[in-house]
């Protein structure tokens, strides 16, 4: 085998469930399996452990495939920055910008490294399992597409459509895609899987039978809605979902945790740790009395700080969350959000640098970087913006509890005072931290939310004998492996996968 290309008929139709269970299922069949998406367009990313960024979706595929996470199974990563502004990553390490109207013809030379990543799996590995973008129906980027229908092109990959049934329109989704796609690519198309449905599935087998004859594509199984599962996230709408309404914690007995939507949110899947703690509600808003009443605030990471910070101020969150501060009210600054809670910001200059934001300077009719902003003024100190990014696996320890994390910033911050915290410091209830992915630390959240409560007066306390989150992952993993085992033919994939060859 070689390939094979899993894409979908719109975005977040199930691509990336589907490939993650996929990876599980065929590991435990000891094929040697890579996940891969040629180009992913998130702000949502994880640092391998040879120092390179792919996105948090591949690396959790590479889990599942029991396989060290590299560059190569996400060679393009574009961040957005604005909505006419990516930041691109090539290979693990940042490489320029990309302007919303270069997206359909200036990305040839990240198209070479995309087949050129995946050339190197395809010969380490039995099966490389790729992702789709999108959808392979938006005909008006084909020419320069890579990572569909493109990708399936160059390799000679056999392609299996997802279609999420839960946003209705599940079977015209199939044949438009199907319709649309051009005489040469529709023989890719092998084969198609319902994703997200609820109910008796027999309902659906007229139409799906109708569809395979119009189309010549056979059904390879109709998943359920998977309610216990949820995949990192690529983007800001699916922060928090690990909770658990009904986890057997009392109401009197809960602690309540507002995260603020931040416009360029950036690595919210830091606070899915929390959210899969028993007994804590995880709320994710822009709403102020949400913010105000919360036993913690989270200003998670952004990918446009003095922007985000300015739009903060717009709303008037800023204000709630000063007045937090000033009650002894506990707030948690992430990344970018524990930029915002500094005394100051400050952009040496770099062209392209995360400060540019809505209220920099105009020069020529161009917008350039702010040489400084001032921060919410809670911690003391400031972040200095420069070229060079940081990408690391750092580890600490806070109050007896081992912490470990990874960083993906260009700020590089200087604290004038307060104290010691994981990544950052502290002043009271107020903490920062350039770190994520601390809160996946069990011990050092769990000791987090006790302080928490204990400043808030809240009655909650960690539950005795719950699972750590590591294992959650994992477990969640397998039942995605198992539901794919259940209701999808993964003998007749690995049967597509052979004959694409």
């Amino acid at each position: 085998m070689s390939g094979l290309l899993i894409t979908g008929t719109s975005s977040d139709a199930g691509k990336s469930l589907v490939v993650t269970g996929l990876c599980r299922a065929l590991a435990r069949r000891g094929l040697s399996v890579a996940p891969y998406k040629a180009q992913n367009m998130s702000n949502h990313s994880m640092v391998c452990h040879d120092g390179s960024e792919i996105g948090r979706a591949q690396y959790l595929q590479a889990q599942a495939a029991g396989v060290e996470a590299t560059s190569a199974m996400n060679p393009v990563l574009l961040k957005p920055g604005s909505d006419r502004r990516a930041h691109v990553v090539v290979r693990g390490r940042p490489a320029g910008e990309l302007m919303a109207g270069e997206y359909a013809t200036g990305r040839a030379h990240l198209a070479q490294a995309a087949f050129a990543a995946y050339e190197e799996l395809a010969t380490e590995h039995d099966l490389v399992v790729c992702e789709g973008a999108g959808s392979p129906a938006e005909i008006n980027l084909r020419a320069g597409d890579y990572v569909n229908l493109g990708l399936a092109q160059r390799f000679s990959l056999p392609t299996v459509l997802v279609g999420d049934i839960d946003r209705g329109g599940v079977l015209a989704a199939l044949y438009g895609t199907w319709a649309l796609v051009s005489d040469e690519d529709r023989p890719l198309l092998a084969a198609y899987v319902i994703n997200k449905f609820r109910g008796d599935a027999s309902v659906l087998e007229p139409g799906l039978a109708e569809i395979t004859r119009r189309t010549g594509m056979p059904s390879l199984g109709v998943l359920p809605w998977l309610q216990e599962v949820w995949l990192d996230s690529e983007d800001s709408l699916s922060m928090g979902a690990w909770g658990d309404a009904e986890d057997g914690v009392p109401a009197d007995r809960r602690l309540s945790v507002a995260v603020v939507r931040l416009p360029r949110t950036s690595n919210g899947t830091d606070v899915d740790a929390l959210a899969a703690e028993p007994g804590v509600d995880v709320r994710v808003t822009v709403d102020a009395d949400a913010v105000r009443e919360a036993d913690l605030v989270v200003l998670p990471g952004s990918r446009a700080t003095a922007s985000d910070l300015a739009w903060l101020r717009r709303t008037g969150l800023a204000d709630v969350v000063l007045e937090r501060a000033a009650r002894g009210a506990p707030v948690l600054g992430i990344c970018g959000g524990y930029q915002m809670l500094l005394d100051e910001i400050v952009d040496d200059g770099v062209e392209g640098g995360v400060l540019r934001c809505d209220e920099g300077a105009t020069k020529g009719g161009e917008t350039t970087s702010a040489a400084s902003v001032p921060g919410l003024g809670l911690l003391p100190g400031r972040v200095v913006f420069h070229e060079d990014k940081v990408l690391a696996r750092p580890s600490g320890s806070w109050r007896g509890h081992g912490v470990e994390g990874y960083e993906i910033h260009h700020g590089v911050v200087a604290p004038s005072g307060g104290e010691d915290f994981p990544g950052g410091h502290a002043v009271g209830a107020v903490r920062g931290s350039i770190w994520h992915g601390t809160l996946e630390c069990d011990a050092y959240r769990r000791a987090l939310l006790d302080d928490v409560a204990a400043t808030t007066g809240a009655r909650w306390s960690a539950a005795p004998g719950a699972t750590p989150f590591a294992a959650r992952r994992e477990g969640m993993i397998d039942i995605l492996a198992d539901a794919l085992e259940t209701h999808v033919d993964v003998d007749a994939v690995i049967a597509i996968a052979k004959e694409g060859r």
